[in-house]
């Protein structure tokens, strides 16, 4: 599962498709990068007015809502400018190059082909939200519900200055395969709507499938086979979708996914990941396999401050791996000890899939938070075995080992990073502030900590971390949104009370539904990220979890783990760290304490 597609092939400059692309680019990342900022602020004025002067201003959690979902919009805007956009690659990238060129015209023309038809009712949608005020600032709901059609707009125009950059016969091959799939639907809808719940399988298995496979945009796939759906087979008005994926969008919770994205960005610029991998280093840098064990323990603690697991490995990378190629380890293992890391990491508070988790079921943040730290221990641990045997032959010729007072230097120089991800757990799990605080909280003891302890504060990188944050905030938010609205679908079909009854009567009791939701969410983590996984699947097996006799908890430690061995099958060299976070993850379905003990 990769971020890219045709956006990073740049049209020649001065050309006309060069001159759209740049002026959408102004007028995306320009607004996102001060609603990032925006956001940043009110939530703070809003956490020192509550917690310092005991005088909460009752408007902040009301703004930072309205300005939180044309945060969400406009990041999806320059993803889709950037090709950021979570989708899958692998299949394309085995094509000819002609062919990955029709392919790149298909996925273009399907994502302008979603926000087309969705344009009308999206702008419908805005309107009818004037009769809404907001109870604080007395606002038409309009204003917020606006960023719809205007997203969806932009990134239309974004989607056909890209068909613009390829040839006119691959334009034509996406359009001609987008038509005849259209005009078959017309002609197939008295069968498809004869076929009652078997339809899905056409819809949400063969024509998601596809579209995936196929490097569509796994949002815009989503959207796509959700309209596909209710427009052949039910008259539902499609102003329901935009409404669905407004609510997916909106949930209060999830304004913590990019105050933590991020959080993760500035721990590097200010080089408080560094100080805490230089402490690591000087413990355990001397022995056989040591830097392995620096790099576990590095995105064990960046894991407790950013939620991004893409910001954790871009912070410990770069500081390891130079040192651990000297040492003569591979290149091909050492992103493979990082990738099984990475499953490890998402369990991890605050990861924004545990924030997810808890926006879509109701299950308690601080319970998530808890009980997410010893199953990444057993991994880790797990992972510890496995990378110390693969690094028996690796050359210490040369490697000293730190002195004590080495040790202590560089452990005074990184207390200040290292108190931050206790103090975010803390924070959380004892109830002090929400997710969403404690990350505001954690960003200005950032930038604090970067300008006074570290004097590493680049403040040229601050706009494009601005920008970074709404590009990755954008896509994972539009991931969430498209796939609420699938849900919505989902179960207004049938289908969601069918999957949950089935569940519950696996044989095994508890143990027979563990045993299935592991094999099904390792397939759904091969071909999906696990953020849109839990907004699909979570409202439907959490409670079907709690009927077997699962606790909500152990439950959702389980899943993520299951996913995350989904995702890093297909590398290679991985193997035998995915036997390890496979025994791992069958060692915490087997002890619930692991996720249990500490609530």
């Amino acid at each position: 599962m990769t971020a890219g597609g045709i956006a990073g092939t740049g049209a020649p400059r001065g050309s006309v498709v060069y001159r759209i692309e740049q002026g959408l680019r102004y007028a995306a990342e320009i607004p996102a990068a001060i609603l990032v900022l925006a956001e940043i602020v009110v939530l703070l004025a809003g956490v020192i007015s509550r917690y310092v002067f005991q005088s909460p201003l009752v408007w902040t959690d009301e703004l930072a809502s309205m300005l939180f979902l044309w945060l969400a919009m406009l990041g999806s805007v320059i993803a889709l400018q950037r090709g950021e956009h979570m989708r899958l690659t692998a299949v394309v990238a085995g094509f000819s190059p002609a062919w990955q060129a029709r392919m790149a015209a298909l996925a273009a023309g399907g994502v302008a082909l979603f926000l087309l038809i969705l344009l009308p009712s999206a702008w419908d949608y805005a309107s009818d939200e004037w009769f809404i005020e907001t109870p604080a600032l007395g606002m038409h709901n309009t204003f917020r519900a606006a960023a719809i059609p205007l997203g969806a707009a932009l990134m239309v125009v974004t989607a056909l200055a890209q068909l613009l950059r390829l040839g006119w016969k691959d334009v034509l091959f996406g359009a001609a395969v987008l038509g005849a799939l259209a005009l078959g639907l017309h002609w197939a809808w008295p069968a498809l709507k004869g076929l009652g719940n078997w339809n899905l399988v056409f819809f949400f298995v063969l024509l998601l499938g596809a579209g995936v496979l196929l490097s569509v945009p796994i949002g815009f796939a989503f959207g796509l086979a959700t309209l596909a759906y209710l427009a052949t087979t039910t008259s539902t008005p499609l102003t329901v979708v935009v409404s669905r994926m407004d609510e997916g969008m909106s949930t209060l919770i999830l304004l913590a996914v990019p105050l933590f994205v991020f959080l993760g960005l500035l721990i590097e610029m200010t080089g408080m990941a560094r100080a805490m991998v230089a402490f690591l280093a000087s413990l355990l840098g001397h022995v056989r396999g040591g830097l392995s064990y620096v790099l576990l323990g590095a995105m064990y603690l960046v894991s407790g401050i950013s939620g991004s697991k893409a910001a954790d490995m871009a912070a410990v990378a770069p500081v390891l791996f130079p040192e651990m190629v000297r040492r003569g380890s591979n290149e091909g293992e050492l992103v493979s000890l990082l990738a099984a890391s990475g499953a490890m990491s998402e369990t991890i508070p605050p990861s924004l899939v545990l924030i997810t988790i808890g926006s879509v079921t109701g299950v308690s943040i601080a319970a998530l938070f808890t009980g997410g730290l010893l199953p990444a221990a057993v991994l880790a641990i797990a992972l510890a075995v496995i990378a110390r045997f693969r690094s028996r032959h690796e050359d210490l010729s040369g490697v000293a080992r730190a002195s004590a007072r080495e040790v202590a230097r560089t452990f005074i120089i990184a207390l200040p990073a290292l108190a931050l991800p206790f103090l975010i757990r803390a924070a959380v799990i004892e109830g002090v502030a929400t997710a969403t605080e404690v990350s505001t909280i954690g960003i200005a003891y950032g930038v604090l900590a970067g300008l006074l302890l570290y004097r590493q504060f680049d403040w040229r990188r601050l706009y494009p971390m601005l920008v970074e944050t709404a590009s990755l905030s954008g896509a994972i938010l539009f991931i969430i949104g498209a796939a609420t609205g699938m849900a919505w679908a989902l179960t207004q079909s049938g289908f969601s009370h069918q999957l949950a009854l089935a569940m519950a009567a696996m044989p095994g009791g508890a143990w027979g539904f563990l045993a299935v939701s592991i094999l099904a969410f390792v397939v759904l983590g091969s071909v999906l990220e696990g953020i849109p996984a839990i907004v699909l699947f979570g409202p439907l097996l959490f409670p079907s979890a709690k009927l077997a006799g699962v606790h909500e908890v152990h439950y959702a430690m389980v899943v993520i783990l299951a996913m995350g061995i989904g995702l890093d099958a297909a590398m290679r060299r991985i193997w035998p760290y995915l036997l390890a976070v496979l025994t791992g993850l069958l060692v915490v379905a087997a002890v619930p304490w692991f996720s249990t003990g500490f609530l």
